[in-house]
């Protein structure tokens, strides 16, 4: 009986609940009124057609027009309504000043980064240009000789981290898509609750739709009354609005200004494979120590200010006591995040940019591969200059319908020489680019239409850093149980499931 009332009562049963209420009402007033349902389908066939025609005329990806295009022509009725609701990504006047603010903020930063980069283009030009891009688009710098620890399993980054937040003294700062009550979130509790008890600044960021599943209605309060300062990103309400497609989905700690954590690793025991949710969890993370930290400090305090609509100094939160600059040249970490919100792709570009130079391989991790146009032309041309390009996905699926859209994509990159690999022991969630030795991404940008276009993302990009060689040591240790995934393998997958994967294909931008 407890079970079946806890049932009844969670919030994701209450919100369908209501959704269905207000669809049953929409019913009633269409069957109340048809005898105007010719005028309500002229006036609906008329909306559609005004909504492709805007699409078209628009600056999104072409792949995602066409997934709205098509159920649009295919049901005119409702299919330009639906767009309006739920596919149009622009913001209100009020939100578009706050954005614009938190830009400013961001901008203001940088300055006096310049020499870094100046020194960078004495040393490799294609890496300057990677690196200036990110700071003019993304508004985060280079830094030398910083520390980067790579850490190939989330069990591995959970001890560090543990240990991290233990020395804090005056702040930590979390930003996560996910928390779940359980072995990892609640021993990271105890000690936020021991730290905020010492009078340290603890704030939490979470996103509601990515806690929906994993977290009691109204946690924040929870947190609140433990000492505990907490935002949830975007409350998930059952009214049909393209809020909903916009999703915190970055990775973030901060700890007194002089150590970041970020990668793929949520706050679920899953991630430290303490139950085995899809067969063994691979993930990744990289822990950064020095100054490149202000830059995460800045990106959580941006969308902190944000949420708590105040404007904070930013400078008051800097570490006065950083660890001294290394003498050992280490290269240059360069953090930056990618809003969905500003029209730029900085996600997708900064990778796009590292196969556009790869010289020797690119080896990339990546739980979903569902990519545009651009995405798939650059690695087959990269395959086909004789590049090595390997790519590893899970071979067991966290959703079918999104793993039969990754498979969906197999053939064409395979027959252009792009070696595709799928990680047996369970299921990879690491995003990661390992170029030539001498480039690397670790973040939270999945190769999906959502991280690349509707989520808020983050990534640290590297040049020359010692940890690099940690990153192909652990991908080569990777490959050794992965299965190579041949064109013979693909014509064997049964015609319904090659049908299925085929037809999702088309509507991939909008998963």
């Amino acid at each position: 009986m407890k079970k079946l009332l806890k049932f009844i009562f969670h919030r994701v049963v209450l919100l369908g609940l209501v959704i269905v209420i207000q669809l049953a009402a929409l019913m009633v007033v269409i069957l109340k009124f048809q005898e105007y349902f010719v005028y309500f389908y002229v006036f609906c066939f008329i909306l559609s057609v005004v909504v492709v025609l805007n699409i078209i005329n628009s600056r999104s990806n072409p792949a995602y027009k066409i997934a709205w295009i098509v159920p649009i022509l295919l049901v005119p009725i409702f299919g330009g309504l639906f767009y309006l609701l739920f596919g149009s990504n622009k913001l209100s006047e009020h939100t578009q000043k706050k954005m614009d603010q938190i830009t400013q903020k961001i901008q203001q930063q940088w300055n006096q980064h310049n020499t870094v980069l100046e020194e960078l283009a004495q040393k490799d030009i294609n890496a300057t240009n990677q690196s200036r891009y990110i700071q003019n688009y993304a508004f985060y710098p280079p830094y030398r000789n910083d520390s980067a620890t790579y850490f190939p399993l989330g069990e591995i980054k959970f001890e560090h981290l543990k240990e991290e937040l233990k020395k804090a003294e005056r702040f930590i700062f979390m930003e996560y898509f996910i928390l779940e009550e359980g072995i990892m979130w609640n021993t990271i509790l105890d000690i936020l609750c021991q730290k905020a008890a010492e009078g340290v600044d603890v704030r939490i960021i979470y996103d509601d739709f990515g806690c929906i599943m994993t977290l009691p209605y109204q946690y924040n309060r929870k947190l609140e009354q433990m000492g505990i300062q907490c935002e949830i990103f975007n409350p998930f309400i059952p009214i049909a609005s393209s809020r909903l497609n916009n999703r915190d989905h970055r990775k973030i700690v901060v700890i007194d200004g002089h150590t970041a954590f970020t990668g793929g690793i949520n706050l679920a025991d899953e991630y430290i494979n303490a139950y085995p949710k899809h067969g063994h969890w691979k993930d990744t993370a990289i822990m950064i120590k020095g100054e490149a930290v202000c830059s995460f400090t800045v990106m959580f305090l941006s969308m902190w200010d944000y949420l708590r609509n105040i404007d904070e100094d930013v400078d008051k939160f800097y570490s006065k006591d950083l660890p001294s600059q290394s003498t050992t040249y280490d290269g240059y970490i360069q953090p930056f995040t990618d809003s969905p919100l500003d029209h730029e792709p900085v996600g997708e570009t900064v990778y796009l940019n590292l196969i556009n130079k790869a010289k020797k391989y690119i080896y990339i991790n990546t739980p979903y591969l569902i990519i545009d146009n651009e995405m798939v032309t650059a690695l087959c041309i990269a395959a086909k200059a004789g590049i090595d390009v390997r790519i590893v996905t899970p071979h067991v699926a966290d959703k079918w319908f999104v793993h039969a859209v990754t498979r969906a994509y197999y053939d064409n990159l395979i027959e252009c020489g792009v070696k595709i690999y799928e990680y047996t022991p369970g299921f990879i969630h690491a995003k990661t680019f390992l170029v030539d030795d001498i480039y690397g991404v670790v973040g939270s940008i999945n190769l999906d239409y959502r991280s690349l276009y509707l989520h808020f993302e983050c990534g640290v990009w590297m040049y020359q850093t010692s940890c690099l060689q940690d990153m192909k040591h652990d991908y080569e240790k990777t490959l050794e149980v992965c299965e190579q995934i041949t064109l013979e393998t693909c014509r064997k997958t049964p015609f319904y499931r090659r049908m299925i994967g085929s037809i999702l294909r088309v509507f991939a931008p909008l998963m």
